[in-house]
């Protein structure tokens, strides 16, 4: 397997990351796997050498998370393996149970946290930039959950106009206005 940095950190991670939006729960959509039947894509992934692992809150509403956390501790090490998740999208139907906003970022942190059975995560993404909440609301509490060791790296994902990676399976350009984004603290 091949490593590279993460970003301008000094992390490095296998070229390929195994993204999780396919494995959670068909409640969420039909054709996602559920725990028993996406274990074997985990294991295999991890048998050769990928240790970047990308899901997000909003996948299978959280069983993605759930089923992330099951695999990690049947095949690896946790400190073995680069941990990605994403917030922005509906978790819930209340009105602050999505978005950027500094409660919905500090709620859905403990809640990825507690799902993947982790107390902390190594990457965490901003999924999608939300128009609605001043980028200095979402800064703040950003540069906080690093600070406090829930996450050793942030990312405005869908916000830089630079190359992201996208459920792990592709990388896209999301061009975004300068003012209107900025990078996490790395």
């Amino acid at each position: 397997m091949q490593y590279v940095r993460l970003g301008s950190t000094g992390v490095r991670v296998s070229r390929i990351c195994l993204g999780t939006m396919t494995y959670g729960t068909t409640k969420w959509r039909d054709w996602v796997l559920d725990e028993e039947d996406a274990l074997p894509f985990y294991r295999r992934a991890i048998e050769q050498g990928i240790n970047f692992i990308d899901t997000a809150d909003m996948y299978s509403r959280g069983v993605s998370e759930e089923v992330t956390g099951h695999a990690i501790k049947k095949f690896a090490q946790r400190d073995q393996i680069i941990l990605a998740s994403k917030v922005y999208n509906p978790m819930g139907d209340g009105p602050n149970d999505r978005g950027l906003s500094r409660k919905h970022i500090m709620d859905a942190i403990d809640a990825s946290l507690r799902r993947l059975g982790t107390d902390y995560v190594d990457l965490y993404q901003i999924h999608r930039y939300d128009s609605e909440t001043p980028v200095e609301e979402t800064i703040e509490p950003a540069a906080h959950i690093v600070v406090g060791g829930w996450v050793l790296a942030d990312y405005f994902e869908q916000c830089l106009g630079s190359e992201t990676i996208d459920g792990g399976s592709s990388l896209t350009t999301a061009p975004r206005p300068a003012s209107a984004c900025t990078t996490g603290a790395m």
